[in-house]
């Protein structure tokens, strides 16, 4: 049994379910045993410390019994009256030897020690018999646990009545082990008696522990509350324990403690076996469930082996045989669904392979068959040592067909083209296929470059011939691209490749039929090396800004200037913006560039500003700018971050850029022109936007195309154009800003025309921003330059 198959799995699965169950019930029954092991623990500490208790109450008893008996005997009395002192202390040891008390002392009524069973009474049996004398004169007895020589002790004390009290008799009888002894035989539970010492610590009076186990429950108790309490976990080398403790005694700062403990292992320990009992019995009907569990997949896993075979012998394509059904239930169904799938799988195939590979619209091999022709037709003009040649044409002005008669329309027009091609080049040795959309390709096998532009040219010749289809005539073109083995590459994918780069060259250029030339190439080499360029050359600061000045025709001073893009390439110097910037607006990289701009041009702005010198600036927008809905708060963090105002600015755009989305322009304008940035439009009188559209845009300017004011003075309808947007301007309340003057006749006409400003070579040609500052120094306007020469003459 493999443990990836389905047999595995279901073993696991189900042995797994088991032990979980199991083991979560153990788990459960482990921790419900240690709880209540432990509650039970507690109560048991608890009844002890009740029992333990009594059992020195009954030993008080004990004490006073034996007390009281002395000090009512006759003799015992005479003795004390007389002062017999033999007699009193061989009383007072007869005495003490029978109840067991290891002290017994006499003190007069003056309440000083008489007599004692022992040579030396410790002085602390003194001061503890008088702490008690006054209860014991009241109540007839007054008993105590105390410490003596810092042990522990129960003391009774009794007076001797005859009949008023001529003395006190005492006795102390020692907490030690027999009383230990007694307390672990009721309850079952280990008792050790502690007696503070001055350093803190405790020493052990009486245990019934091991050495070793005192020696711990002594260390464990420093620093613990001993006023009474439970300590749940009490860890001696002999186990774990509980254990409740009792103050005994506290004598002048000597105090003295009963800890009772209870061992958890002891408790828990017939627990453990009924434990122990129910691993047994799970692990027996574990070992029977995987028998069992074993049995049972292999019943319900065979047969889906069998069906699994089948399914391999469907992968290899073989669908021959129906499948034998040997049940009825939910296997039995999959079997019946498997013989249908076979069925049905045999049949689609078939036509899966027809639609991978054919155009179903007309009937011809599509992109996938081709390159298997092609690859299949290479090899064998590889072992022949012939060429062969692929014609690839795509069809003119077929997205017009789409677009106004419709895709049906469109679909039958293919079709009738595929038939007119195969009309064509039926007698040839010739594969045609339909690559997609209105692209055909002509595999022409043992072919010479002649004979495929022959062949080219009568395809092309074909198309001339306009095609009827549904009561309407439609003109065909098209272009034809032709690329050959081995001369133009060894394997499908090039020609194919070469061949539509030849044919994207024919539409383009007009040609109706293009041979592949590596030149053809070029042009998409170089368009990906110039973006990179453009990316790097922005990246290590290769753009220079430059600025072309903008004067008023009235009175010549320089109110503006015209931010331009200058290009420093490390290798080829100066590139003017004609070569970059057309592929910029293309590729989208006009983005960035017009950011850069604008980020300049701001740094400019503030640097002249903070010199005195207050002019607008100009910056060109494209039509990817005007798109950017994000342009008015990207342009505004910019004037922020150099702290210039939104009016310092006028922003430029094309008839052509605003036409291209008027929606998004026009909100895009409007967000600009509510921050006060000025707005103007280029180029004005050669794009094709609407004037009823336009007056709807908020700008401020409109500029002059330099095409109209270049010739104006020679071109009467140049100066007339001129003359009627300078007009128009003014009638919709703008200023006119004429670009490309480049004669002082010009610039007369344009004043007299009541042009406000204008640029151009005539003043400045656009200079580097660092040439500024010297250029308006030497600046002299028109008009002044000739009154300067009169007052040198007069001079």
């Amino acid at each position: 049994m493999r443990f990836r198959s389905l047999e595995s799995r279901i073993v696991i699965l189900f042995i797994g379910l088991i032990l979980t169950v199991q083991s979560a019930g153990f788990l459960a029954i482990r921790g419900g045993i240690d709880t209540n092991a432990r509650t039970d623990i507690r109560s048991q500490l608890e009844i002890g410390e009740r029992v333990f208790q009594r059992l020195l109450q009954q030993n008080a008893q004990k004490l006073t019994q034996g007390a009281r008996l002395l000090a009512s005997d006759y003799g015992f009395k005479q003795a004390v009256s007389s002062n017999d002192r033999e007699t009193v202390s061989s009383a007072l040891m007869n005495a003490g030897d029978r109840i067991g008390a290891s002290l017994t002392v006499l003190l007069g009524p003056e309440r000083t020690l008489k007599a004692a069973n022992v040579d030396n009474a410790p002085p602390s049996l003194t001061q503890a018999v008088l702490a008690l004398i006054d209860q014991a004169e009241r109540t007839g007895s007054a008993s105590s646990n105390t410490l003596v020589d810092h042990h522990p002790y129960q003391l009774v004390v009794v007076p001797i009545k005859a009949p008023v009290v001529i003395g006190f008799v005492a006795m102390a009888f020692p907490i030690d082990i027999r009383l230990a002894a007694d307390m672990q035989e009721l309850s079952a539970l280990h008792v050790t008696v502690l007696t503070s010492r001055p350093d803190g610590g405790w020493a052990s009076e009486v245990s019934t522990m091991s050495p070793a186990d005192t020696e711990a429950v002594a260390t464990r108790m420093r620093g613990v509350d001993i006023r009474g309490g439970f300590i749940p976990d009490l860890q001696v080398p002999s186990g774990e324990f509980s254990a409740r403790i009792l103050p005994l005694a506290n004598d002048a700062g000597q105090r003295s403690i009963v800890v009772l403990q209870r061992s958890v292992s002891e408790a828990i320990a017939p627990y453990r076996r009924l434990q122990l009992t129910q691993l047994l019995l799970t692990a027996i009907f574990v070992a029977l469930a995987v028998v069992g569990t074993v049995f049972a997949a292999r019943r319900i896993t065979t047969p889906l082996k069998d069906l699994a075979d089948i399914a391999k012998r469907f992968g290899r394509g073989d669908y021959r045989g129906a499948i034998a059904v040997r049940s009825d239930d939910e296997i039995g169904a999959l079997a019946i669904a498997f013989d249908s799938m076979r069925e049905g799988i045999a049949n689609r195939e078939s036509e899966i392979g027809r639609l991978a590979y054919w155009d179903t619209l007309t009937n011809l091999p599509n992109r996938a068959q081709f390159a298997i022709q092609l690859a299949n037709a290479i090899d064998l003009a590889k072992r022949q040592q012939r060429s062969l040649y692929i014609l690839i044409m795509d069809l003119d002005r077929f997205k017009n067909v789409n677009d106004v008669l419709g895709h049906t329309f469109g679909d039958a027009l293919l079709r009738q083209v595929a038939e007119r091609l195969k009309t064509q080049l039926g007698g040839a040795p010739v594969e045609i296929a339909r690559l997609g959309g209105d692209e055909f390709v002509v595999l022409l096998p043992n072919t010479q470059l002649n004979e495929a532009r022959a062949i080219a040219s009568r395809i092309l010749k074909s198309l001339e011939v306009p095609i009827s289809l549904e009561d309407q005539t439609v003109d065909l073109g098209a272009g034809i691209g032709i690329a050959g083995y081995p001369e133009h590459g060894i394997d499908a994918a090039a020609l194919l490749s070469r061949a539509e780069i030849a044919m994207y060259a024919a539409k383009k250029t007009g040609n109706e039929a293009v041979i592949y030339n590596p030149i053809l190439d070029q042009g998409s080499q170089q368009s990906l090396s110039m973006l990179s360029d453009l990316r790097r050359a922005l990246e290590r600061n290769e753009f220079r800004l430059y600025v072309q000045p903008k004067i008023s025709l009235g009175s010549g001073d320089v109110i503006g200037l015209e931010a331009l893009v200058r290009w420093v390439h490390p290798e080829k110097g100066l590139i003017m913006p004609d070569s970059f910037i057309p592929f910029a607006e293309k590729t989208g990289f006009i983005r960035m560039l017009t950011r850069w701009v604008l980020e300049r041009s701001a740094a400019l702005c503030a640097d002249l500003e903070s010199k005195g010198i207050h002019l607008k600036i100009s910056a060109n927008l494209s039509t990817r700018d005007l798109l950017d809905q994000n342009l008015p708060q990207k342009f505004a963090e910019i004037l922020a971050r150099h702290k210039v105002k939104p009016s310092s600015f006028c922003l430029e755009i094309t008839e052509s850029a605003i036409m291209d989305d008027p929606i998004r322009a026009q909100s895009t304008l409007e967000g600009l022109h509510a921050m006060g940035v000025e707005l103007s439009i280029d180029d004005f009188g050669t794009g094709y936007s609407s004037l009823a559209y336009l007056k709807r845009l908020p700008v401020d300017e409109l500029k002059i195309d330099k095409s109209f004011v270049m010739n104006m003075e020679g071109d009467a309808d140049d100066a007339k154009i001129v003359r009627s947007t300078i007009d128009l301007g003014h009638n919709m309340g703008l200023r006119v800003v004429a670009e490309g003057i480049e004669s002082e006749v010009v610039w007369n006409l344009l004043a007299a025309m009541g042009c406000n400003h204008g640029q151009g070579y005539f003043m400045s040609r656009p200079i580097p921003i660092d040439q500024l500052p010297q250029w308006m120094g030497d600046w002299v306007p028109p008009g002044k330059t000739m009154e300067l020469s009169e007052n040198t003459e007069l001079a």
